[in-house]
Order: structure tokens, then C-alpha cells, then sequence
């Protein structure tokens, strides 16, 4: 089960969800910040990009991702904080709906055995307007939640797929 939001009015509510996948650490970092294949796995977007002409993500390199229409085709462009492949890359938010005063999130890779990987997501984020954050974050703290375990699982379900160009261990039968 995730943990409850945090945070009160004034701060940003942290949220996150893990899930373990047979794949190396190097195979899911690279699947998860491949734009061109983003869509292959992510049910949560209609589009992903980098922007300003960059050929990959790293740090500094900046990024749009359009929800689909379930989340009002609602689109948010980040700025890449922290790239260290395949341990960790962090994104903040620099433009994004009117909804959001704030969001920031990182996606940790621990190669917890033989190609099995422990992916962690962790996001921040509060809502505007500031009066409205008592009733606004916990809402959007529920969605967040549910689409986030709901990306995991589908990045999880494609990687031990074992896709092309991809290692990864099958199941057991």
C-alpha cells in the first residue's frame, strides 16, 4: 500500500510508489527516459518530447508531456535536475496547468538482484489557488497516485515482456 500524502497548505504533498521488475537498472533507466519509445509503455501520455532540439535527456535537457484525455489532455514541461544513469533522474516542473503551482518528481533504479531492479517514484507537487489546497491536494494526491501505480505496472508488464533491445527475465511459469 503507498503512503498517505503529506504536507499541509503551505508545502508541497510528497507521494510514492515502488515496484519491482526483472530487468537490469541500466535497461529500465534507459526504457523510462527514451522519448521516442515513451508512448510504447506509458498509458498515462498521448505525447512525449524533448525540446529545444535535444537528441536525449540528461541534465538540463528539457521535456513536454501531454496527458491523455482522461487528464484533459493537460500538458507539463520539465527541466531535468538530476541524470545519473541508471541510478537516478529527477525532473521539475517549469510550466504545466493552471492547476499546479508546483510539481517535481524522481525515479530511483536499485539493482536489488541478478536483473531485478527496484523502481521508486517519488513526486511533490501542490495545487493553486492556496485557499483551495485543503480540498485540491487530497484529490489530486488520490489521481496522482492511482496513475503513477498505474505507470509502474505497465512499464513492468512491457519491460518483462522482453521487448527488442530490452533484457530481461522472464517469468517463471
Amino acid at each position: 500500500m503507498d503512503p498517505p500524502a503529506l504536507g499541509t497548505d503551505d508545502e508541497l504533498r510528497s507521494l510514492e510508489a515502488a515496484v519491482d521488475i526483472r530487468a537490469s537498472a541500466e535497461a529500465v533507466f534507459d526504457l523510462i527516459h527514451d522519448y521516442p519509445r515513451r508512448l510504447e509503455w506509458d498509458p498515462f501520455l498521448q505525447d512525449a518530447r524533448l525540446l529545444d532540439g535535444a537528441a536525449a535527456a540528461g541534465l538540463g535537457v528539457k521535456a513536454r508531456c501531454t496527458a491523455r484525455r482522461t487528464f484533459a489532455g493537460l500538458a507539463m514541461e520539465t527541466v531535468y535536475v538530476s541524470f545519473d544513469r541508471p541510478h537516478v533522474a529527477a525532473v521539475k516542473m517549469t510550466k504545466g496547468p493552471p492547476v499546479l503551482e508546483a510539481f517535481a518528481a524522481s525515479l530511483r533504479q536499485e539493482e536489488i538482484g541478478p536483473s531485478l531492479t527496484r523502481v521508486v517514484y517519488r513526486f511533490n507537487f501542490s495545487t493553486r489557488p492556496r485557499w483551495l489546497r485543503a480540498i485540491a491536494d487530497p484529490i489530486a494526491a488520490a489521481l496522482f497516485r492511482r496513475e503513477v501505480r498505474g505507470r509502474l505496472d505497465a512499464l513492468k508488464r512491457h519491460l518483462e515482456r522482453g521487448q527488442p533491445g530490452v533484457t530481461a527475465l522472464r517469468s517463471p511459469s
